[in-house]
């Protein structure tokens, strides 16, 4: 998810998401599922929210 999608998510619901953090990863849309690489990524990035 890039920051535009952040502000539709944020426009769309606004109601919902009062109150709620949406976090941006900032990770690259180049992984297929469950890809490896991708998981170790996931994991490193939000190792600091955790």
């Amino acid at each position: 998810m890039e920051e535009k999608h952040k502000q539709r998510i944020k426009a769309e619901f606004a109601r919902l998401l009062q109150h709620k953090p949406i976090i941006v990863l900032d990770i690259l849309d180049n992984y297929t599922f469950m890809d490896p690489e991708l998981i170790q990524e996931l994991k490193s990035v939000l190792a600091e929210y955790f």
